[in-house]
């Protein structure tokens, strides 16, 4: 008899061992109340309107498609939308960055939405420019939290998704049918989903029994949003990377260490086609910048990756201190067990470049929104990413009408290099093209 009890009890702490840590979505479709709604009503009144939401549905009204918001991406920011520091929160309150000045918070890895309702006026060697909202980053619509089409592109630049109807749900399945196997193929039907598979402690599917989520619940091949009526179908799968579990915090003092596997510029190719340049040949005329699996770095570039420590200064020698999330390459692998040990915020794993390591969109680019024009991770705007003060310390300007501050308060500009003080490129720090091409 006790001894029977014996294994029971470690039966029992084995599947507690085992058991998922369940976040909302779970790597697949979360509680379906989380986002709709039968009848907009709960013990005698309304139940829609998120925290940072303008709208606040009458009681009986929902809508489309009984979402608990008045399109699509309003669905998801009634949860990833916050006023403060946030954990899996991608926006900012517009209220609270409103006033000149002042930076949108969240330093997820994909970036803060919030940017595209920044713009700045500025001059760059006396010329007068603008850097609307609009180009800080993907413009999806969520009308109940001011966030609106793009005002100048009409479709995605590469391709032909419409911008009117860009929304989360354009990359991201918001039903997570998208699983990844032990084998590392991807179905959307089958093995039931028990886990994220998005982070560094995300469990590995089990071969015969169960599945865990695509990367960060992103759509994959045979895909359309509703919204497109069966037109732009996904051509490529989900990326394979892995996250720490922490990812929205601040890079003052460690970087948020992203493990991007392979397949990121493949994924962007389903909307941007024409901006896929996966075989080149360097000085060759009519091509696009490399981007791509296939488009491996070359040994010089490699080596300049390592040895980059700031502008004109080429000694880094250590490999745990080569890789920069500000640059992040891809390390050509869908190997979790290769992903995930490199997925923590220290700076002490060596994800260093060699000639099997690729660059990605994201190399140079923000998945969601950036601080800079193009959405991209550093500023192209002027030559200068820092000045030196009267004691030749590096720092960010504090004249928003300076050429390197590109119209950007002090606390903007290390805001958009996700906290980062001057310090940590030096003074006259030139853009991080140079990380890679080192011209500087």
């Amino acid at each position: 008899m006790k001894k029977g009890i014996k294994v029971v009890l470690a039966a029992a702490s084995a599947l507690l061992i085992s058991a998922p840590a369940f976040a909302f979505h779970s790597g697949g479709a979360g509680q379906c109340e989380g986002c709709h709604t039968m009848h907009n009503s709960l013990e005698g009144a309304p139940v829609v309107g998120g925290q940072g939401s303008t709208v606040q549905m009458a009681q009986y009204q929902t809508g489309p498609y009984l979402l608990k918001a008045n399109d699509a991406s309003g669905s998801c920011l009634n949860c990833h939308e916050t006023p403060g520091a946030g954990t899996y929160q991608v926006s900012t309150t517009g209220a609270v960055i409103s006033a000149a000045g002042t930076a949108p918070k969240q330093y997820t890895p994909g970036g803060d939405f919030a940017w595209l309702k920044k713009s700045y006026a500025f001059s760059i060697h006396g010329h007068s420019t603008t850097e609307d909202g609009d180009r800080h980053g993907h413009n999806v619509i969520a009308s109940d939290y001011g966030y609106k089409q793009d005002g100048t592109l009409t479709t995605a630049p590469g391709g032909s998704y419409p911008a009117g109807k860009l929304a989360c749900s354009s990359c991201h399945d918001p039903h997570g049918k998208y699983r990844r196997l032990a084998d590392g193929s991807q179905v959307t039907t089958g093995l039931p989903i028990f886990d994220s598979g998005s982070y560094q402690n995300s469990l590995d599917p089990i071969s015969g029994v169960s599945s865990v989520g695509v990367y960060r619940l992103l759509a994959g091949v045979g895909y359309t949003p509703k919204s497109l009526g069966g037109a732009n179908v996904f051509q490529y799968r989900a990326p394979d990377a892995a996250a720490p579990p922490t990812y929205n915090r601040s890079e003052n003092t460690a970087q948020t260490h992203v493990a991007y596997g392979q397949g990121m510029s493949e994924y962007c190719a389903n909307c941007h086609g024409s901006m896929l340049e996966n075989g080149f040949v360097s000085g060759m005329a009519g091509l696009v910048h490399p981007a791509g699996n296939n488009a491996k770095l070359t040994s010089a570039i490699a080596s300049n990756y390592n040895a980059y420590v700031s502008s004109g200064v080429m000694t880094n020698t250590q490999p745990t201190k080569a890789y920069s999330t500000l640059v992040p390459i891809e390390l050509g692998t869908g190997d979790y067990t290769k992903l995930k040990p490199l997925a923590v915020n220290t700076d002490d794993k060596d994800q260093s470049a060699s000639t099997s390591t690729n660059v990605s969109c994201l190399s140079c680019h923000r998945a969601h929104a950036s601080g800079f024009a193009s959405m991209l991770r550093y500023s192209m705007s002027s030559e200068f990413m820092t000045i030196a003060d009267d004691s030749g310390n590096a720092t960010y300007p504090s004249d928003v009408n300076n050429d390197v501050a590109n119209g950007k308060s002090q606390v903007e500009q290390q805001a958009a290099y996700y906290d980062r003080p001057a310090t940590a490129f030096g003074p006259y720090a030139r853009n991080l093209c140079n990380k890679c091409h080192a011209k500087d």
